[in-house]
């Protein structure tokens, strides 16, 4: 798209720069998530025409958004799944009365979201998922596993993959499958457990369903297939602009620690034991260098393909392989201009936080999954290979 900030968003720019430097204070959490609603700071972009709570933004006006946020260093947003994925998802294949009954509560920062897709023996490949939906009158009876589910500790919902129709031989395996919204407040039925990372945090959690009662299919039952993928296009769009920032800051912060290592500072930060690679070491510039470059490359391609996600199905596949393999090696760069010194935690031991990282160390180990999570690169390049390409799918 041609793609340009015009006078009406350097307006919205000022507007947004303005009340984040007013409002960023200590809320997180649920508080935060309000305050943004109370100042009609969510549902910026929804097609909605304002008329559930969404606020009207041309493109450009998102992109503002999203690079004043990350810019502002504003809290991570604990809506971001309701908000950015399942609301857009609703607009486009909901009813009219499932739309009166969540966006406004989404708009408000009053009620959260969780992703029920992954399950054991079912990450990238959605299709295998064994999670059954029984129709009970008016209502589902949800039972089974679904795992690597953000937030599912915080949510008052989520949104599941559910097989409501057996596989049958010989049929497509994403038939009979639906999209149901399910309460997450029903003890005894619902079981959420956190799973512990190599960080030492739990982001992820492992949801296990007991007959918990659904009410709500989103675009009939049985069209699960083409509601979950129609939501996975969603999840490449203004976003990856956002998630840019962060890694422009992350980068940001690798260069100065190689700038200090080669000036004798010894790694900065992560407590002693060897110095790393400096600045001046000519291997480590260029791969500096070509990192920097790259992420120029990916903001302007994801300022190019912008909302083009149905006339270009292979865009949000290029930009994933794009960014996971490319945060992937900045985690390695970031371990490996510290030297020694990025195996050693910053703090004391004490018995209850006896594990903690600095931010290079999270990023190495975080951005391990980065080729894993949210589609894996293999199902990105098959994406590829059948739609944009034309290839046969994979035998077996």
């Amino acid at each position: 798209m041609d793609f340009a900030f015009g006078a009406d968003d350097d307006a919205f720019r000022g507007e947004a720069r303005e009340w984040l430097a007013a409002h960023r204070g200590d809320a997180v959490g649920r508080a935060w998530e309000r305050e943004l609603g109370s100042g009609g700071w969510i549902g910026i972009g929804w097609d909605d025409g304002g008329a559930y709570g969404g606020r009207r933004a041309a493109l450009t006006q998102q992109v503002v958004w999203a690079e004043e946020y990350a810019r502002s260093r504003a809290p991570a947003r604990a809506g971001h799944i309701g908000e950015n994925l399942l609301a857009p998802t609703l607009i486009a294949y909901g009813s009219e009365a499932q739309k009166q009954r969540y966006l406004p509560a989404i708009a408000r920062g009053e009620e959260f979201w969780c992703q029920g897709y992954s399950e054991p023996g079912a990450g990238s490949d959605l299709a295998a998922v064994r999670t059954a939906a029984v129709r009970d009158g008016r209502t589902y009876r949800v039972t089974g596993q679904k795992i690597w589910t953000s937030l599912a500790q915080d949510a008052d919902w989520c949104f599941v993959l559910a097989r409501t129709e057996p596989a049958r031989a010989g049929a497509r395996r994403h038939h009979g499958l639906s999209f149901l919204l399910v309460p997450m407040d029903q003890p005894g039925r619902i079981d959420v457990r956190p799973i512990r990372q190599l960080t030492g945090t739990s982001e992820f959690n492992e949801v296990f369903f007991d007959g918990a009662v659904a009410e709500d299919v989103v675009g009939g039952e049985g069209n699960g297939w083409r509601v979950a993928m129609g939501l996975l296009a969603l999840e490449r769009g203004v976003s990856t602009l956002v998630q840019q920032i962060g890694f422009a800051e992350e980068l940001r912060e690798i260069v100065r620690v190689a700038v200090e290592t080669a000036d004798g500072g010894g790694g900065g930060g992560g407590g002693g034991g060897g110095s790393g690679e400096g600045a001046g070491d000519p291997v480590l510039r260029a791969r500096l260098v070509r990192l920097w470059a790259e992420l120029h490359t990916m903001r302007a391609n994801a300022l190019r393909t912008l909302g083009t996600s149905e006339t270009d199905p292979g865009a949000p596949s290029v930009a994933k392989l794009l960014w996971g393999g490319w945060h992937r090696r900045l985690g390695e760069l970031a371990v490996q201009v510290r030297g020694a010194a990025a195996t050693v935690g910053p703090y004391d031991w004490d018995e209850e936080r006896p594990y903690e990282l600095d931010p290079l160390q999270r990023l190495f180990l975080f951005s391990r999954a980065d080729t894993i999570y949210g589609g894996s690169d293999e199902i990105q390049r098959n994406i590829i290979a059948e739609r944009v390409l034309g290839l046969p799918r994979e035998s077996g």
